[in-house]
């Protein structure tokens, strides 16, 4: 039985190996930046618990807090939550994943790219041309993001699917905390960059404008984003006067990342082309009212189960304290609004029969039916870290075509 539970300060090493395992603008290879992320999240996760104060609710209709907080670098105030993945038998993390509530907002605008086609007609000569072009677009909606998830590659392909359940306990969390989120959820895929953080897309385009590097480029956004818009033009841009070895990387993602898209588009996550203006990676997005995760849970009473659960579920418990603990197992829900655990669950989250906790069926996403019930191991808080494996070089896909008469990632 995997663990999960918020990312702790004596995490940061591991996450940061994990981090040199790929490039990752959201968790960089920096461990003082980690660090900084780690207690900004611990401080969110309390804030969940803790009773209103009286002051002004800073998410009040909709809108997200103003800048406030140093968080790597960047002036943001916007709630963060990271979350850490304990492996059963020595309870060393193994990978996170993170969701930050509001990605930007009236007056800190998230910059993206909408891509889409032009057409051209002569009728002189009886024939015209369609071409595809994109133009800047800053979205002050404030949406919530997910991103951050990164697996030890050695659990890639784990039967017990520990990258799904790391991605998809954002959306538990989400359900449990409804006011804290935005109606829409997006998520920016990383686009074609090496492990050496190079970037051809940033090289053909951004790069003409910009005269930095792709990496120097992300790490200016770290402090202050106001430079997309005062050097990139808000002209339209004819994608297809560049190479074909260009056009052909805007809006895929390289094949370590191809699992993660397919996963957000099975629980109905859509690319709706948009693009990130530095990598020219797809931004995907879903209302959140539509994901069954995000719509399905619920809070219930825990209660013991008098034989073997039936039902796959995740499960939640967070104290008085903030604590955050999650595993994915096996339940039966009634509608008394009481869910059944079996006895390890009661132990892996540390509570006890009475106890208020959160729990989404997972139904179709559930796990396998030879999960190993029979052996569960709770993780040993004290054990030993796995190192992470290195990861693999990015590579491309055929990019889709933008639709006819349609407009073609958010960290930025």
């Amino acid at each position: 039985m995997f663990l999960v539970r918020q990312s702790k300060p004596e995490d940061a090493s591991t996450l940061h190996k994990l981090a040199r395992t790929v490039y990752f603008i959201n968790l960089p290879p920096d461990e003082r930046i980690i660090g900084e992320k780690i207690s900004h999240s611990q401080r969110c996760f309390r804030s969940l618990v803790e009773k209103p104060s009286g002051k002004a609710d800073a998410h009040k209709n909709g809108k997200p807090k103003r800048p406030s907080e140093r968080l790597g670098g960047y002036v943001d105030g916007s709630d963060l939550f990271m979350f850490s993945i304990l492996e059963p038998e020595t309870g060393a993390v193994v990978g996170t994943s993170q969701v930050r509530a509001r990605m930007g907002g009236p007056g800190d605008p998230n910059w993206r790219m909408r891509v889409y086609e032009k057409k051209f007609f002569s009728a002189g000569l009886g024939f015209g041309t369609t071409h595809t072009v994109a133009k800047l677009d800053g979205d002050e909606s404030g949406p919530t993001e997910v991103g951050g998830l990164i697996l030890d590659p050695g659990f890639r392909g784990h039967r017990m699917r520990p990258g799904r359940f790391i991605s998809f306990v954002r959306f538990h969390l989400m359900g449990l905390f409804r006011e804290r989120f935005a109606q829409t959820v997006i998520a920016e895929m990383m686009g074609s960059v090496t492990s050496a953080g190079e970037s051809a897309f940033w090289d053909a385009f951004g790069r003409k404008f910009i005269p930095v590097t792709y990496a120097e480029a992300d790490r200016f956004c770290q402090h202050n984003r106001a430079f997309i818009s005062e050097l990139l033009p808000k002209e339209e841009i004819f994608l297809t006067l560049f190479p074909l070895e260009i056009q052909n990387i805007i809006g895929v993602v390289p094949k370590e990342t191809l699992p993660a898209r397919k996963l957000l588009e099975s629980i109905g996550f859509r690319y709706r082309h948009i693009i990130d203006p530095f990598d020219g990676g797809p931004h995907l997005d879903a209302p959140a009212g539509d994901i069954a995760l995000i719509r399905d849970t619920k809070r219930a009473v825990a209660a013991r189960a008098s034989g073997p659960c039936t039902k796959a579920a995740i499960v939640s418990f967070i104290n008085a304290e903030g604590e955050f603990r999650a595993v994915e197992t096996w339940v039966d829900a009634t509608k008394d609004g009481t869910v059944r655990l079996e006895p390890q669950v009661f132990e892996a989250l540390a509570i006890e029969p009475g106890a208020q906790v959160g729990c989404t069926l997972m139904g179709k996403f559930g796990l396998p039916r030879d999960d190993g019930r029979a052996d569960v191991a709770v993780p040993a808080p004290r054990a030993k870290r796995v190192a992470a494996r290195s990861g693999g070089k990015a590579t491309s896909r055929r990019s889709p075509r933008p639709p006819r008469n349609g407009s073609k990632r958010p960290k930025r």
